[in-house]
């Protein structure tokens, strides 16, 4: 299939260097070379769309992202319908369907997260493909090393799914449910953590892992509808609804790592509880979890850094501890 382009206008601070050297789930990208590599099932399970992702650049940290598509499988790429739907999904997956610019109020109300926002310029909450390969990903993942689980989940996507040159790499995209399917056993993948893997490739293809859907639900409902895949427990359907359907105001309060990082940076004595938190957290609305990605991407920048700029407790300044 021949290339198509299109372009995104981010609406506020974007950086596409913070997107690509994030790190987590579906990716691991050590360096960055000015490209981000995405390949994936495109929502609907039709195909998959290998994308070169560039952004300009420009003082503001908003410059304009362009987008190199290749696609594969049924999707009919001279349609801008279908453009437009990896456009949808691509957005998605870089935050970029959100306004950033209202993001940068919460750092205006909250001093602590005005100086996360300043030590990492541009970084959004980059996403999950998808529902459908988040909840795939906490059933390989479960109990396994992320790290050896990452290497047995990109040699299944290249057996099992298109592989795509972008700018110069072979990159495979994950199977599609119907595909995954087809797959008995696989080497790395022992045969309970396979059959966890076709009810995810299942609920997907029942319309259970459907983004929009999960949307609609809201973020308690939509949790509480993945708990009944085999495999997917209360921690997973977190992940996969934060993480994989773009809702940018769920906070989770149980994350261990999050809550160290909050009780240094505001100075508290331990970690809050729950209720703490909530209340902690309220001037982050509507951006609570991109202020939750926040503090856990950039906060070992200003607490590791030599001379750490101080970062305010609640109406005490500068009451941190390192």
């Amino acid at each position: 299939m021949p290339a198509q382009s299109f372009s995104i206008t981010p609406s506020g601070p974007f950086s596409l260097a913070e997107a690509a050297t994030f790190g987590f789930g579906q990716r691991q990208d050590d360096g960055f070379d000015g490209v981000m590599r995405l390949a994936f099932c495109l929502d609907g399970y039709e195909g998959h769309a290998g994308v070169e992702v560039r952004q300009d650049a420009t003082p503001a940290g908003a410059g304009t992202v362009h987008c190199t598509v290749r696609t594969a499988g049924t999707v009919r790429t001279a349609g801008h319908a279908d453009l437009g739907l990896v456009r949808r999904q691509v957005a998605r997956v870089l935050s970029l369907d959100h306004d950033g610019a209202q993001f940068m109020l919460v750092g205006e109300r909250d001093p602590v997260i005005g100086a996360l926002q300043a030590a990492a310029p541009g970084l959004r909450p980059p996403l999950f493909y998808s529902p459908y390969e988040a909840a795939a990903w906490s059933v390989l993942s479960s109990r396994r090393p992320a790290r050896q689980m990452m290497g047995v989940r990109d040699r299944l996507s290249q057996a099992h799914g298109p592989v795509f040159e972008l700018a110069s790499r072979p990159l495979a995209a994950f199977p599609a449910p119907a595909a995954l399917l087809d797959v008995e056993s696989f080497p790395g993948i022992p045969d309970d953590k396979m059959r966890r893997l076709h009810g995810v490739a299942s609920a997907a293809l029942e319309g259970r892992l459907d983004v929009g859907q999960l949307q609609q639900l809201g973020p308690e409902a939509a949790m509480e509808q993945l708990q009944a895949i085999n495999g997917i427990g209360p921690f997973y359907s977190s992940l996969i609804v934060i993480r994989g359907t773009g809702f940018a105001d769920v906070l989770a309060v149980n994350e261990p790592r999050a809550l160290a990082l909050v009780a240094r940076l505001y100075g508290l004595d331990a970690d809050p509880s729950p209720e703490q938190f909530r209340a902690l957290a309220e001037p982050w609305r509507p951006f609570r979890t991109w202020a939750v990605v926040l503090i856990r991407a950039a906060g070992g920048r200003i607490l590791d850094a030599p001379a750490a700029a101080p970062a305010a407790g609640r109406g005490q300044p500068g009451n941190t501890r390192g």
